[in-house]
């Protein structure tokens, strides 16, 4: 039962978003404070990162 368990939550973390997406996810929401916005610059993870870090 435990190496089910192991083999599942690899695969989530495989699967799931990146640390660059959520990065840009939460610079974005604490910046426009809307969900569209946080969406579309998750989108472009690490390029909208390095973007708020070059223009901040």
């Amino acid at each position: 039962m435990s190496e089910r368990r192991i083999v599942v939550r690899q695969e989530a973390i495989r699967n799931g978003i990146g640390f660059g997406s959520a990065l840009a996810i939460a610079i974005s929401f604490t910046t426009h404070k809307s969900v569209l916005w946080a969406i579309i610059h998750g989108l472009f993870s690490w390029f909208y990162v390095a973007y708020f870090v070059l223009t901040r």
